[in-house]
């Protein structure tokens, strides 16, 4: 099979087979760590924040996690202070002149923001682990597992642990994308993900054999699948803007673009954004259910209202309004990453241009209208993929831990993690298969 034989051909090349050994060492470090219990807590007393956790807000924070948050494990906090740090750069990088200055100045600015990346994941981690702490007991741990009590002393080593636990897994996942294959950081939060897959899936299963329901597990798996391959779809899914490059003469002239210019193409993402409108819109909902129990408002009906609708991830309110600021922040994520200014500032320093339209304003100000146009339906698509498994649940009556991953988040980073990893393999594979698995190729030699 041709399948196989390309798994040869990956441990064929020696530096290929070394990323993959030093990429899934790591990755197993990680998963170790996860199932670590933090020093002064009982392991055998957890069932009870397990089963919180299940499912839920809580259940999508415990897989980002790979179960490490419902095993109180020093890994607790997962790889998301990084995230949320990489983010809060990210934005403020439009508003503050210093940090634009950084993006512009190559390698090491980009060395100076991963600093400033890495000490904001400590103050984030600092804030967090105090208040993960303080909600253990809450989340059904009770005060006999603490054998050490929650004193001060508990309380400081446990946030050291867990600040020093969020540092290492940063540093593993920035290890792996150095000496690995594929992003080390993405590759830790898929791992979790799938981490939490299996038992999930078991679970699910085990209800519906227990009604003798095989064909609606059947149904379910037909199911998934086919909502991997339209979020395949959409991470690959692009619009090619015609290029054409005027080719220089001898004679210092340019010829007809027309008849001599090169064709290529502008990819344009239907999604540009990937995960990122999903994770703005996933924080903003925390929002109204805690507005509903403030003080203020807690007695209220609007108060009862807010938290009633907005603390089921699986109603109707909740995912209305989930899929609506979904397309809102697509919009507003795409219009600050996609630079359609400076693509048209290099299209026309290289000497392309699209044909009729002219180069300059008028070229970013097609490039922009094009991206509103596809982003459209992109946003669309995005939300009703982040939204997919309340109707799982409502439908079907699928589990809720197993309706997570037939949409939202988790699918989209599996699949978009996956497939950028592959074609890192593939274009291994490629290079060497160029180099000198074919018999015949061309001669890179120059000609005198």
């Amino acid at each position: 099979m041709k399948f196989i034989e390309s798994l040869k051909n990956v441990w064929k090349i020696e530096e290929l087979r070394n990323r993959i050994i030093v990429t899934l060492g790591l990755l197993l470090v990680y998963r170790f760590g996860a199932q670590v219990v933090l020093p002064g807590i009982d392991a055998a007393q957890l069932s009870g924040l397990a089963d919180k956790t299940d499912s839920g807000i809580l259940g999508i924070l415990n897989a980002f996690t790979g179960g490490a948050f419902a095993n109180a494990s020093v890994f607790a906090l997962g790889i998301m202070p990084y995230i949320s740090a990489s983010i809060v750069v990210q934005l403020m990088g439009i508003a503050i002149p210093y940090l634009q200055k950084l993006q512009k100045e190559g390698a090491s600015g980009q060395k100076k923001i991963t600093q400033i990346t890495r000490w904001l994941t400590i103050a984030i981690c600092l804030l967090q682990a105090p208040g993960y702490l303080a909600s253990l007991p809450a989340l059904g741990i009770p005060n006999s597992a603490f054998l050490l009590g929650q004193g001060p002393l508990f309380y400081f080593s446990s946030v050291s642990i867990l600040v020093t636990g969020c540092i290492f897994a940063m540093w593993l996942g920035e290890k792996i994308t150095d000496k690995g294959i594929g992003n080390g950081i993405s590759l830790l939060i898929m791992v979790g993900i799938i981490a939490r897959l299996p038992q999930a899936f078991l679970q699910n299963a085990a209800t519906r054999l227990e009604g003798n329901n095989v064909m609606l597990i059947l149904f379910e798996l037909v199911i998934w699948f086919v909502i991997i391959l339209g979020a395949i779809m959409l991470v690959m899914g692009v619009r090619k803007i015609a290029v054409q490059y005027a080719r220089r003469t001898a004679t210092g002239g340019y010829e007809k673009a027309a008849i001599a210019g090169s064709r290529q193409y502008i990819p344009l993402k239907l999604n540009a954004s990937g995960v990122m409108p999903i994770i703005f819109a996933q924080a903003i909902m925390f929002v109204p259910s805690l507005i509903g129990g403030s003080s203020f408002l807690k007695d209220t009906s609007t108060g009862m209202w807010l938290q009633t609708h907005y603390s089921d991830m699986f109603g109707f309110v909740y995912n209305l309004t989930f899929g609506l600021l979904i397309i809102v922040f697509t919009y507003f994520y795409t219009a600050i990453t996609v630079p359609t200014n400076k693509m048209a500032d290099d299209l026309k320093r290289s000497g392309g241009f699209i044909p009729g339209i002219r180069p300059g304003s008028e070229t970013s100000e097609y490039l922009d209208k094009i991206m509103s146009q596809i982003t459209l339906p992109g946003s669309i698509f995005l939300a009703v993929l982040a939204i997919f498994p309340a109707f799982i649940v409502k439908l079907m009556g699928v589990q809720q831990g197993w309706a997570l991953f037939f949409g939202g988040t988790s699918l989209l980073i599996m699949v978009g993690v996956a497939i950028d990893t592959m074609q890192q393999i593939n274009s291994y594979l490629l290079n060497r298969h160029y180099d000198g698995l074919m018999k015949t190729g061309k001669n890179r030699k120059a000609v005198a």
